[in-house]
């Protein structure tokens, strides 16, 4: 098994430099992993698998022709795209991860996940994590028209950034005792995860922990190879 891992792609419209990149990252994969993992905020935002926009389209069919003959493909929910569904996922030839999931990584046990459930110092924002995710907000939220959805996601999108920028850098990482808690449960040798934005891997007494990085004006992918760890940045 020759798994990459990668998150927080942010794919939008307003990004073609972005596209780019992920489309040639996945022809550089196909010969290169057996297996990918997104492990959340594929896209900026998602208000549903109806919303089929042609931006929306492009991607269905970068990743339809990735998967059609490629390495097996998963993808877990991120706090930006929590909405995308199983049509979704058919269309394109993926599999949907609950978070966190753990795995068998050539004799390693490995636990994914988008990460941020353990930014627990952020009170505000695990507040809203709860609400949007709950089955009852989204019942409600998909219920609405696209032109609803999307108004209703830009202010969301736009407050989360303006209280995002009035945090402590401290607030919005993990929270080391709560991260610290998680490891010693589960007692993984790898854990995986995005969402930080701040891409390195810790070591700990037992296990290691490798946070992704976003896709800017570079990107990360993370892979195992054997039992050798890389975490790899490229220019976009």
């Amino acid at each position: 098994m020759k798994p990459r891992f990668i998150s927080d792609i942010h794919l939008n419209e307003d990004s073609p430099h972005l596209t780019n990149a992920f489309k040639a990252f996945l022809n550089g994969s196909k010969e290169s992993c057996t297996h990918l993992f997104i492990l959340g905020d594929l896209f900026e935002i998602w208000i549903g698998d109806d919303d089929d926009n042609s931006f929306n389209q492009e991607i269905k069919k970068i990743l339809t022709d990735f998967t059609s003959d490629g390495p097996e493909t998963f993808l877990m929910h991120g706090n930006r795209d929590f909405l995308i569904g199983e049509a979704f996922a058919d269309e394109v030839g993926i599999s949907i991860l609950p978070d966190p999931y753990t795995l068998d990584i050539n004799g390693l046990k490995t636990i994914i996940s988008h990460g941020d459930f353990l930014c627990t110092d952020d009170v505000d924002y695990i507040d809203f994590r709860n609400r949007v995710r709950s089955k009852e907000w989204q019942k409600d939220f998909l219920s609405k028209n696209l032109n609803e959805r999307n108004e209703i996601a830009n202010s969301l999108r736009s407050d989360s950034k303006d209280a995002t920028s009035k945090k402590s850098l401290d607030i919005t990482d993990v929270n080391i005792e709560s991260t610290n808690n998680f490891l010693k449960e589960n007692k993984p040798d790898i854990f995986i995860h995005g969402h930080t934005h701040r891409p390195k891997i810790h070591d700990y007494d037992l296990s290691k922990r490798v946070v992704l990085g976003d896709w800017d004006k570079s990107g990360w992918y993370f892979s195992i190879i054997e039992n050798s760890l890389y975490l790899k940045e490229f220019k976009i």
